[in-house]
């Protein structure tokens, strides 16, 4: 089963960093990724752009609102994402306790939702 891992920080923790201590942390992650990937739970991964680089889109009655920055005011950022293979939500949440920014904010682990296929009651991935 797929499940998301999103990775939240709070960037004046990341921001007071020295370049070194930023270094390490990416170097960090990198290894976990390669550690992910040998065992088969990596799928995908990311990480984001600062929350200042972001653009809000929404649609309220047909009209299309752009605003700057995030969706919304939070204590954590959302700072990138792991796409995982885990059996189950248990496995999922002991490879999400090793992704090394989990020491700085938290990582949200949540089951991915597969999307019908069109026109049809199959889901995508399942048997038919």
């Amino acid at each position: 089963m797929k499940y998301v891992a999103l990775v939240y920080y709070q960037e004046q923790i990341i921001n007071a960093m020295s370049e070194q201590e930023w270094h390490d942390l990416n170097q960090e992650c990198i290894a976990g990724v390669e550690r992910l990937s040998a065992s088969g739970h990596y799928l995908a991964g990311q990480p984001l752009q600062p929350t200042e680089t972001a653009t809000t889109v929404r649609v309220r009655d047909g009209e299309t609102l752009i605003s700057d920055g995030p969706f919304a005011e939070t204590k954590e950022q959302l700072a990138g994402f792991y796409l995982l293979e885990a059996h189950d939500l248990n496995e999922a949440l002991q490879l999400a306790s090793r992704i090394p920014p989990a020491r700085l904010g938290s990582i949200e682990v949540r089951p991915v939702r597969e999307l019908p296929l069109k026109h049809s009651k199959t889901v995508i991935g399942e048997q038919p």
